[in-house]
């Protein structure tokens, strides 16, 4: 029993730490289920600036895979739809603030001369505040209609970046899954 509570607080402090934002939006006359293939027409604009060849690929993989979670298959050119990704970052500046209190001592005694004595002394409190910057990444993904050339959905997710590779690495397939998750078609439900 104590390892399925520590198992639920564990998995509630992840997701309540995580600053993930997740928003999509689809076409509702488009059926989904027509489309079997899809292949990446590229990262567009600015993107290439804002990181690097390996976390590019590494997105790509993880969006791969998300796609053939849904029984699409990955074709070099030419799917049935075709996906896009756009990286855009942000630097935002954060607040912290820090008190600390001293003092504030109650008691009562009995002394020498005229009985009890009774005496409450104030403290003191500070307030420290500090500034912060970090950068937060937005990673907007569109899928069009590899006829048409018609955008028929698109997924949008923000998240604090983080500096580490490899702690970026690790999340990265999450960051996938998270943009994926209101996709029309669900993971193993193709049929």
């Amino acid at each position: 029993m104590r390892k399925i509570l520590a198992s639920i607080l564990v998995v509630s402090l992840l997701v309540s730490c995580s600053s993930m934002k997740v928003s999509s939006d689809y076409d509702r006359t488009v059926d989904f289920k027509q489309h079997h293939t899809f292949s990446f027409i590229g990262w567009l604009e600015d993107s290439n600036e804002l990181m690097n060849k390996f976390d590019q690929r590494r997105l790509e993989e993880a969006f791969t895979e998300q796609f053939e979670k849904r029984g699409y298959t990955l074709v070099e050119k030419g799917g049935d739809i075709e996906v896009s990704l756009y990286m855009a970052v942000d630097e935002k500046t954060g607040k912290t603030a820090y008190t600390t209190h001293m003092g504030g001592m109650y008691g009562y005694g009995y002394g020498w001369g005229y009985g009890y004595g009774y005496g409450y002394g104030m403290g003191t409190s500070h307030t420290t505040i500090e500034e912060y910057d970090y950068n937060v990444g937005t990673l907007v993904v569109d899928v069009f209609d590899g006829k048409s050339k018609q955008l028929i959905w698109q997924g949008v997710g923000s998240d604090t970046v983080i500096e580490n590779p490899k702690q970026r690495a690790r999340k990265i397939p999450y960051f996938a899954s998270n943009i994926m998750f209101k996709y029309p078609i669900k993971p193993g439900k193709r049929r």
